[in-house]
């Protein structure tokens, strides 16, 4: 990390300062980066060492937190080309085609640069190429098909253009049509075996020489009416790409930002993103669905749920390494790590796969930053369980139980976890209710605690112990937690008490729900004094 404190920036130094606090926060990014680039009056490859450094720190830094943004990108390059040259920009272009390989702007800005910088024809022919195989399916992706069709134009490469049309036109796209007339237009002219595989012109050819009834023609006509039928087979091939492309445009036309951005999508763009994929998906081509996907993850990269589907459906098509490439983008660049239930999705993948090592990696990792997290560590003392056997588990929970950073009300949880793993797992219900009644004093105001001694004591089916347990439970838990409690308890006591049960029942439920009316009306008073009768 760049040194700010040489500038005689303050300002500088107070946005980096605001970034290193709240790293999450867009604006303060923003700023910084705009200020960075506007040091010494605006950076050339006679600004101070210091300020370059400086500026290119904090592209760094923001492009690693937010590598979706494509125009940023591109000033990065710029900037790189005026203090660097060309081969600083291309490094910086080829980071941002390897963060956002689907960005149509990134891809004509990056080719557009060669072009302007580069005199090697077969380089810049062969950037154009991976351009097309990397956004080429896109439906608004005719800005760079057509500086690819005018790069070859200029070469006077009519072949090459004829043979970009000819993939374009089976492209549904937003433009389709001009460029299937600028197509049909250079058909006209192109020798007859670019036009058509040779299969294909040879089975018309042999119809059109053994036509029953006709004459034998000259070569001419033969070849006039071979154009004719090919000119047909391309107006067939046309109308199939305006049917997938109105099919499409359905959905197309509701992309209101098709970019990302670190604000939120409105609920009817969700939508649309999910009719989108569930459409594409029972269109059952592999390639189109995963462009789509990468498409939705430019401008949902936030949403969980869509980091979650693609993974999920990526699996069905049976590419391993695809699925941990969709989990390690998510979990290590676009979902805070406070939400880290993608992270746990990846550790069960690694595991299923046979990786428990980095399965544990994972959960470590997030128990660093979120100590506290229950959930992580549950799903870690399980996954222990599941490969080292139950007292493996139980060191997991012990350590975190034990731990300063780990809060009472967790505690209480881990030592439910703790006793469950002892009673089902081991069949020792007698040392679960022993660790129980050791925990009781110190985690008597833990929901998670009572409840899972309750619902142990309900699995052994001791009325007398199950009772015992509520009647514990009462003592210690809020009223809100005791009606919950207490709803269970009646349950039990009408599905397995015997003949005598109901009368408690009666008492219990009369006891409680007295307590929750009188609690509701006293509520009610307030309001009625403070506003008065409605």
């Amino acid at each position: 990390m760049a040194d700010f404190s040489f500038a005689d920036d303050r300002e500088l130094q107070k946005l980096n300062a605001q970034v290193l606090e709240e790293p999450e926060e867009f604006e303060h990014w923003e700023k910084l980066v705009r200020a960075a680039e506007s040091q010494e009056g605006g950076l050339n490859r006679n600004s101070s060492p210091q300020a370059i450094a400086a500026t290119r720190d904090t592209y760094d830094r923001f492009l690693a937190r937010f590598p979706l943004f494509f125009g940023y990108w591109k000033k990065y390059a710029d900037l790189e080309f005026a203090i660097a040259g060309t081969e600083a920009a291309e490094m910086v272009y080829e980071r941002g085609i390897a963060s956002i390989g689907i960005s149509v702007d990134l891809w004509a800005n990056y080719c557009g640069f060669k072009l302007e910088t580069t005199h090697d024809i077969d380089v810049i022919r062969d950037l154009f190429e991976r351009g097309a195989e990397s956004v080429g399916l896109d439906f608004l992706a005719h800005p760079f098909w057509d500086k690819y069709l005018e790069f070859e134009e200029r070469l006077d490469a009519h072949d090459r253009v004829f043979k970009i049309l000819d993939r374009i036109i089976h492209i549904p796209m937003h433009q389709y049509a001009r460029y299937f007339e600028r197509y049909r237009t250079m058909a006209q002219n192109r020798p007859l075996s670019e036009l058509a595989p040779e299969d294909v012109i040879l089975s018309f050819r042999r119809e059109i020489e053994h036509d029953t009834g006709m004459k034998p023609k000259a070569e001419a006509d033969i070849e006039r009416e071979l154009r004719t039928r090919l000119d047909n087979l391309h107006f067939e091939a046309f109308q199939q790409t305006q049917t997938e492309t109105t099919k499409r445009w359905t959905y197309e036309q509701e992309v209101k930002r098709p970019y990302y951005h670190v604000t939120d999508l409105d609920g009817p763009q969700l939508a649309n993103w999910r009719k989108y994929l569930d459409f594409e998906e029972s269109e059952g081509d592999y390639t189109r669905t995963k462009f789509l996907y990468e498409r939705c993850l430019v401008t949902a990269a936030n949403y969980d749920e869509f980091w979650f589907r693609y993974a999920r459906w990526m699996l069905l098509q049976g590419k391993q390494e695809e699925v941990r490439n969709i989990y390690q983008r998510a979990s290590c660049i676009f979902v805070p790590i406070v939400r880290p239930a993608i992270r746990l999705y990846y550790a069960q993948y690694e595991e299923s796969i046979g990786q428990p090592a980095i399965a544990v990696d994972i959960h470590e990792a997030i128990l660093m930053i979120l100590p506290n997290h229950l959930e992580t560590i549950l799903s870690l003392a399980n996954l222990r369980r599941r490969q080292s056997g139950v007292e493996s588990a139980i060191m997991v929970l012990k350590r975190h139980m034990e731990s300063p950073d780990t809060t009472t009300s967790t505690q209480g949880a881990l030592v439910s976890e703790w006793a469950r793993l002892v009673c089902d797992i081991s069949g020792r219900p007698d040392q679960a209710r022993k660790i129980y009644e050791e925990g009781q004093q110190s985690y008597h105001g833990s929901r998670p605690f009572w409840f899972g001694w309750f619902s142990m004591e309900v699995k052994q089916g001791e009325y007398e112990r199950v009772k015992a347990v509520y009647r514990a439970a009462r003592a210690c838990l809020s009223p809100d937690t005791v009606r919950e409690l207490t709803a269970l308890y009646l349950v039990y006591l009408q599905e397995r008490g015997g003949a005598e049960t109901m009368k408690e029942w009666m008492v219990i439920d009369a006891e409680v729900m007295k307590s929750a009316e009188d609690g509701a009306a006293d509520s009610e008073d307030v309001v009625m004094g403070q506003n008065g009768p409605v």
